[in-house]
């Protein structure tokens, strides 16, 4: 069951952290200011993406899976094994989580050092709304029910993060943002929160 687990992870990448490799030029870490981490709350259960763990979902009840697809396109849904060791200073993707029978979240989880797939950190979160907007409210941004979040509010909420037609985003030192509004009802129904992980993309490990 692992084994297929593990197979379903295929966006696993054992890539290594290159933190402390500062380059010339760049601002000290002294001089840098601390990002704001907006957090995300899915039926009162804050989550602070870079921090929370992914067990934290897991003791909520809520089912984190993965898929694997066979040689004749089947697709097939695993639940993660908490207690499957992941590899120190790797970053994982391809995990998803159903929160109503109509809106989901995809996960991304990465590590620092050698631990239970339960502990990894929640790296990324993108949610995709479903249904009728009533049924929203269970998916709070930085306190706000997303149901409750429109343009204006979100420009308001907000400020410095870039604009453009149905779409605001920010990308910082740390944390990047997403938001994508409704042509029909001017609401947010996608949105997404990354820490940015500076890693080694040749997936080498080392």
């Amino acid at each position: 069951m692992k084994k297929k687990i593990a197979a379903g992870l295929i966006m696993l990448l054992s890539m290594a952290f290159l933190a402390g490799c500062g380059q010339s030029g760049e601002a000290s870490k002294e001089e840098e200011v601390p990002e704001v981490v907006y957090p995300v709350s899915i039926d009162g259960i804050e989550i602070r993406v870079g921090e929370t763990t992914v067990q934290t979902l897991l003791d909520a009840g809520y089912s984190v899976t993965v898929s694997e697809m066979d040689s004749n396109n089947h697709i097939t849904e695993y639940e993660i094994d908490p207690e499957e060791q992941l590899e120190a200073m790797s970053y994982y993707s391809g995990a998803s989580m159903w929160i109503t029978d109509s809106t989901f979240a995809h996960i991304s989880m990465a590590t620092t050092g050698a631990t239970r797939m339960g502990d990894a950190v929640i790296a990324r979160l993108e949610f995709n709304m479903g249904g009728e907007p009533e049924e929203w409210g269970i998916v709070s941004l930085n306190g706000v029910p997303v149901n409750e979040i429109n343009q204006e509010k979100g420009h308001e909420m907000f400020p410095d993060f870039s604009i453009y037609d149905y779409y605001m985003v920010k990308y910082g030192n740390e944390y990047n943002y997403s938001l994508h509004f409704s042509q029909q009802n001017d609401l947010l129904y996608k949105f997404s929160v990354e820490r940015d992980y500076d890693v080694d993309w040749n997936g080498n490990g080392q």
